[in-house]
């Protein structure tokens, strides 16, 4: 499982802690899917997409996502 929080929390200035306690989990789990060492809930993911007010697909993937700034240069006309 591929995900982009570390970048969102990095980008929204959100420390593991906040985020944790805002999906509520231990901010060690934020951790360990910053990291790809675990895959979260279908639950977990629709809560921290709901925290960043983004859909849950712009934020985790099976797949690699290509970087933020690779997608904002894709979808300039």
């Amino acid at each position: 499982m591929h995900d982009r929080i570390a970048v969102l929390r990095a980008d929204r200035g959100v420390s593991r802690r906040e985020l944790a306690d805002a999906v509520g989990v231990h901010p060690q789990t934020i951790g360990y899917l910053e990291r790809g060492e675990y895959a979260p809930s279908l639950a977990l993911a629709l809560r921290i997409a709901r925290f960043f007010d983004l859909p849950v697909e712009s934020i985790f993937s099976l797949d690699p996502l290509p970087s933020l700034s690779q997608e904002l240069l894709r979808r300039t006309p």
